[in-house]
């Protein structure tokens, strides 16, 4: 549908001026001068506010005749990995317990240089580090099964216990031969950009987009209120979350069937209690969920409450508004809760 409000498309120029990446997949913008359609986060250079019509969606963009751009290929959303990058996880996932080298890498025709700079922007480690992440996880649920910390080391590619044990302890805070409690941490790709998904044995503890404010802070303080460590791996929580979110974002999922593990007061987990009976395709406002609790004079709190959720869309902390109907604010983006609003209204 294209987008004919100028006010609303003045702010998403500013937002493709500004490569907002809050603004990936809300709107799609139209190049006439080139004939290509776009999305907010495009590296290319920016064509003049007269030159551009903007569209709420990628089909509406290829209706009116405009084609993909080959810089951000928004068809396939530019957040998802690039092909050098699936390439190098490819190579991982053939045998998870073996290391990838860089001259491996390069065997495939792989710039070992470009993936680093990839892992380092998008997961804040590098793609060696991923892997030794990987590899120690693989190696926690093993020990967890019984297996002996010497052959786990040996069969993870290690080739001492005491090399195996220098790692693992730097990542988890403990001893292959002791209890380690973990936070694995996966990222994938959403209509609206990347999200984290952290999970414990339990059940998961965050969900956020990766451009989320502050995202920093709440992964220490998982870190510090569960007493673990954020390793990067996979567990059945991270990926039923994937599963569940992709449905959700093709609009053939209201509700959630995820396990949360999510630490915080006894005042915190009665606010988002109420958060999740808020039906799909509605909205609510802080003083009715401050009702709902009975603490009528607790509105702030309740504010406080919502802003400390930390598992976005499933707790769905997006539905609550100003009690004048205005958009109250989203540690997403306003834009992103606009979307999210918009959406569950079309598909109830």
């Amino acid at each position: 549908m294209k987008v004919i409000d100028k006010s609303l498309c003045d702010i998403w120029y500013q937002a493709l001026l500004e490569r907002a990446s809050e603004y990936t997949g809300v709107f799609f913008v139209g190049v006439k001068t080139t004939g290509v359609f776009c999305i907010s986060v495009c590296r290319a250079r920016k064509p003049k506010r007269e030159n551009v019509e903007f569209y709420k969606d990628a089909k509406s963009a290829l209706a009116a005749g405009f084609r993909p751009c080959k810089v951000c290929r928004p068809a396939e959303n530019a957040h998802s990995a690039p092909s050098f990058v699936e390439q190098a996880l490819t190579l991982v996932r053939r045998d998870i317990k073996s290391r990838v080298s860089d001259a491996e890498l390069r065997q495939h025709g792989i710039s070992p240089e470009r993936v680093r700079r990839w892992f380092l922007q998008h997961h804040g480690i590098t793609f060696q580090a991923f892997q030794r992440m990987q590899r120690v996880n693989i190696a926690l649920q093993e020990l967890k099964n019984g297996r002996a910390a010497t052959d786990v080391a040996l069969d993870n590619g290690y080739e001492s216990l005491s090399g195996f044990g220098y790692t693992y302890k730097r990542l988890t805070g403990a001893a292959p031969t002791q209890s380690a409690q973990v936070i694995v941490i996966h990222r994938f790709t959403t209509t609206l950009g990347p999200m984290f998904v952290c999970a414990t044995e339990r059940g998961v503890c965050l969900l956020e987009f990766t451009d989320r404010r502050m995202l920093e802070t709440e992964f220490r303080d998982i870190q510090r209120l569960l007493n673990a460590r954020i390793v990067t791996g996979e567990n059945s929580h991270t990926r039923q979350t994937v599963k569940e979110i992709s449905e959700y974002f093709a609009g053939t999922r209201r509700q959630f069937d995820l396990s949360i593990d999510a630490p915080g007061s006894h005042f915190q987990h009665s606010v988002w209690h109420e958060l999740s009976t808020v039906p799909y395709g509605q909205t609510s406002h802080y003083q009715a969920i401050s009702l709902l609790i009975n603490k009528p004079n607790a509105v702030r709190a309740v504010a406080a409450a919502n802003g400390a959720n930390r598992i976005a869309i499933v707790i769905p902390c997006h539905r609550i508004i100003g009690k004048d109907g205005g958009m109250t604010g989203y540690g997403g983006g306003i834009s992103r809760k606009e979307w999210l609003i918009e959406h569950e209204r079309n598909n109830v």
